[in-house]
This record gives C-alpha cells, sequence and structure tokens, in this order.
C-alpha cells in the first residue's frame, strides 16, 4: 500500500497550489520512478493520444518521453480546482536529438484518491518549434524551478 501524498483532498486553493508545485517539482527531476509513486497504482492517464494505466505503464511512459524530451523544463500553474480534482496549464521546454528546441503546451485535468494519489490524469498538449533565444525556462536541469524564476502568467505564457 502506498504512504497518504499531502496535501490531501478536499483542496482548498493553498493545498491546491501546493499539490501543483509538488507534481511539477518531482517531473522536473526527470526520474520516472519517483513521479510514478504520486500515482494510484491502477492510476489511468490520457496523455495526447496515448491512453496508460499503472505505475508500471507510467514509468515506461516518462522513460520514452524523457529520452526524446531532452533538457527538459516545466512550469505548472493552477487553473481550477475543487474538492478531489485540479486543473493546471503548463509549459515545458525541451530539444530533440536534432537539436530544435520546442515549448509544448497544456492543459491537465486530475483527480485524487483519500490519500492524495492521483487516480486519473487527462493531458492535452501542443508542441511549438521555437528558437534557442527564445527560451524562457533557465535553472539548473533535472533540479525543481527555482523559487524566485517567474511563473507562466508573469512570463507572458
Amino acid at each position: 500500500m502506498s504512504q497518504p501524498r499531502p496535501p490531501l483532498p478536499p483542496f482548498t486553493y493553498e493545498t491546491a497550489v501546493q499539490k501543483v508545485r509538488a507534481a511539477e517539482n518531482a517531473w522536473n527531476t526527470r526520474d520516472p520512478e519517483r513521479v510514478s509513486l504520486a500515482y494510484t497504482a491502477d492510476s489511468r492517464w490520457r496523455n495526447r493520444g496515448e491512453f496508460l494505466e499503472g505505475r508500471a505503464a507510467i514509468v515506461d511512459f516518462l522513460t520514452r518521453k524523457w529520452a526524446i524530451e531532452l533538457e527538459y523544463r516545466l512550469i505548472k500553474e493552477i487553473w481550477a480546482f475543487s474538492d478531489d480534482r485540479i486543473a493546471v496549464r503548463f509549459a515545458y521546454e525541451w530539444h530533440d536529438a536534432g537539436g530544435q528546441w520546442f515549448r509544448s503546451y497544456g492543459n491537465e485535468n486530475w483527480q485524487f484518491d483519500a490519500s492524495g494519489l492521483m487516480e486519473r490524469r487527462h493531458a492535452s498538449i501542443n508542441d511549438v518549434p521555437i528558437q534557442p533565444s527564445d527560451r524562457k525556462f533557465h535553472w539548473h536541469r533535472n533540479s525543481p524551478r527555482p523559487a524566485d524564476h517567474p511563473g507562466l502568467t508573469d512570463l507572458g505564457l
């Protein structure tokens, strides 16, 4: 059985923001095993056109993702919340093996169980090629966004 992952539902604005930042920080490690622990053992995902179920599928998906999306850096921002659900918007920057940079924009809808684990994740994402000079996410890779680094709204995204 998994350990509870505070903050737990029902969410307040403050606890929902904490949950969003915790997810952002975990994804920025690019550690599939670590990230998968925030999800229920039978978590169901839709990521773009791919449908996943369970932690093993999440680990496989993230391993494939981060083998392609190099120098990945992510910012998430709360959009809305209710008792056990959170909606976020996000953007992340990365480059492919050929050196082409992208900014990927998206929205996610999350549903949590009583122990604070995410049981459903639905993500819609669009990739936009950018020039290296257009990058806005500058911090050490595989680490959390620094507290003083602007968020999406502050960056005009």
